[in-house]
C-alpha cells in the first residue's frame, strides 16, 4: 500500500535517523514483529525489556510509513464517546478501555523520559462543541465520565472565550494528554531493542507464513526463513490485507505543518490539543519547536493518486477553518501531507490471535484517532498473551467480538 502523499513532517524533520541491513539469512527467535512503525516498535521493545528474544521485519526504511504520517495526538479519549461506547459493550468493558488509554498516557511519559529527546510532552485536551446541537451530548458525555472518576471540567462559553480564544457553546477538558515525535521514538525504541540483543531488518518483505503446532514459519522474498515461537503483526493498516473479512474501514486524512510560531500568538495552543465534536473532526497541536500541526478533512477515498491531488485544497481548507477559530492567527503551511487511517466500527482495537492464523500468529491492530495509546496498551496485552497470563482487555480487544 501506498499510505501516504505529499511531505509528513516527521520524515524531513528526522531524514533517514537510522539504517538497519536487510535479512539475507536464515533467524530463529522466540518473537517475529512484522512492522517497523510506531506500534511495532512499542510492542518489540516490550518484550525485549522482558526477557523475550525479538526479530522485526519491515518491508520499507523503519518507521517510514504510517507512522512518518501521523500527528501524534495522545489521548485516552476514543473516538467513540464513553456514553456511546457503553451502549455497544456494556459499562465496564467501556471504562476498561478509556481508563487503559488514559494509563497508557502515564506509560508512555515514563517511557519517554527513559528513552529521551522524543519531543514528548505532557498537554490538555479541549474538546469543543462544533454546535449547539452537539452541546447536549457532549455535556452528557462529561458527566458519565466524571461519574467514573476521569478528571475533566466543562467549560461554558465564556470560559472558553477569555482562557482559550475560542468561540464555542461548550467544552471538555480533560488535563491528560500528550504530544510526541512518533517517528523518533521507533527509532529510539529500536535502538534500545538492539541493545538488549533484538534485530531488526529493514526492507524485508515477507511472502509465506506457516503456522505450527509449536512454531511460526516466515519466509522473505529473498528466501530466507524465519523460525519463531510467536508472530505479531503490528503491520498498521496493511494488516487488514492479511484477513479475510473487513475489520475496519481504510480512510484518508490531511494534515499541515507551519513554521515556528512565537508563543505569545499560540497562547493556549502552547500546552493544549484542541479537537472538535464534528465528523470527520479539525484537530491541533504544537511541536517542541512552536510549529502548529493542525490534521482533518477526512474523507473515504483511499487511493493514493486522488489523494495526492487533493493534499494542496485540503490544507487550505484546514487553513480557512484554523484562521476561523483563531482570527489572530495568519497560518502558512509549509509542509502537507495526507496518509491512510482505518477505523473500526465501535472505535475499539484489535489485538490478540485470529481464527484463520491458529495461536501463535498474533495481530496489533491499533485503529483509530489514539493509535499510539493503544499500541501502548497492546503492548502490555500481548506480552501477556504470550507468557501465557491473562489481561483484562483481552477478550473486550479480540476478533470475537466481531460475532458477538
Amino acid at each position: 500500500m501506498d499510505l501516504k502523499s505529499g511531505y509528513p513532517f516527521w520524515a524531513i524533520k528526522n531524514g533517514l535517523f537510522q539504517a538497519f541491513p536487510r535479512l539475507d539469512s536464515h533467524e530463529t527467535c522466540d518473537v517475529a514483529v512484522i512492522g517497523g512503525g510506531i506500534t511495532g516498535a512499542l510492542i518489540a521493545h516490550e518484550l525485549a525489556q522482558h526477557g523475550h528474544d525479538v526479530t522485526v521485519l519491515e518491508r520499507r526504511d523503519v518507521g517510514w510509513g504510517s507512522s512518518a504520517a501521523s500527528t501524534a495526538l495522545l489521548q485516552y479519549e476514543i473516538d467513540t464517546h464513553l456514553t456511546e461506547l457503553a451502549e455497544r459493550v456494556g459499562e465496564a468493558s467501556a471504562v476498561d478501555a478509556y481508563r487503559a488509554c488514559a494509563d497508557a498516557i502515564l506509560a508512555l511519559d515514563a517511557l519517554a523520559n527513559r528513552v529521551g529527546d522524543v519531543d514528548f510532552a505532557r498537554q490538555q485536551s479541549l474538546y469543543f462543541a462544533s454546535d449547539a446541537d452537539d452541546v447536549d451530548s457532549l455535556r452528557r458525555e462529561w458527566a458519565y465520565r466524571r461519574q467514573h472518576g476521569f478528571d475533566a471540567d466543562w467549560l461554558e462559553p465564556d470560559t472558553l472565550r477569555e482562557h482559550f480564544g475560542v468561540e464555542a457553546p461548550g467544552a471538555i477538558l480533560t488535563p491528560l494528554a500528550a504530544r510526541i515525535d512518533p517517528y523518533r521514538m521507533a527509532h529510539r525504541l529500536f535502538a534500545r531493542l538492539l541493545d538488549a540483543g533484538g534485530r531488526v531488518y529493514d526492507r524485508t518483505e515477507i511472502t509465506a507464513v506457516r503456522p505450527q503446532a509449536d512454531r511460526v514459519v516466515l519466509t522473505t522474498q529473498g528466501g530466507a526463513d524465519v523460525t519463531c515461537r510467536h508472530l505479531i503483526v503490528a503491520a498498521g493498516y496493511e494488516a487488514q490485507s492479511w484477513l479475510d473479512q473487513s475489520v475496519a474501514v481504510n480512510r484518508s486524512s490531511y494534515a499541515f505543518i507551519t513554521d515556528p510560531i512565537e508563543p505569545a500568538r499560540l497562547g493556549a495552543l502552547n500546552s493544549t490539543l484542541i479537537w472538535e465534536s464534528a465528523r470527520p473532526y479539525l484537530y491541533l497541536r504544537t511541536t517542541g519547536d512552536g510549529r502548529l500541526m493542525v490534521g482533518g478533512e477526512d474523507d473515504d477515498i483511499d487511493i493514493p493518486a486522488r489523494r495526492d491531488q487533493r493534499v494542496h485544497a485540503k490544507a487550505e481548507t484546514l487553513v480557512a477553518k484554523v484562521e476561523a477559530l483563531f482570527p489572530n492567527l495568519s497560518l502558512n503551511p509549509i509542509f502537507s501531507w495526507g496518509g491512510t487511517f482505518a477505523e473500526t466500527d465501535d472505535g475499539l482495537p484489535f489485538f490478540g490471535p485470529h481464527p484463520t492464523y491458529g495461536p501463535r500468529v498474533h495481530f496489533a491492530m491499533a485503529y483509530g484517532g489514539n493509535g499510539i495509546s493503544y499500541s501502548m496498551v497492546g503492548a502490555d496485552l500481548l506480552r501477556a498473551r504470550i507468557e501465557g497470563r491473562g489481561h483484562p482487555l483481552a477478550e473486550l480487544f479480540s476478533f470475537r467480538r466481531l460475532s458477538g
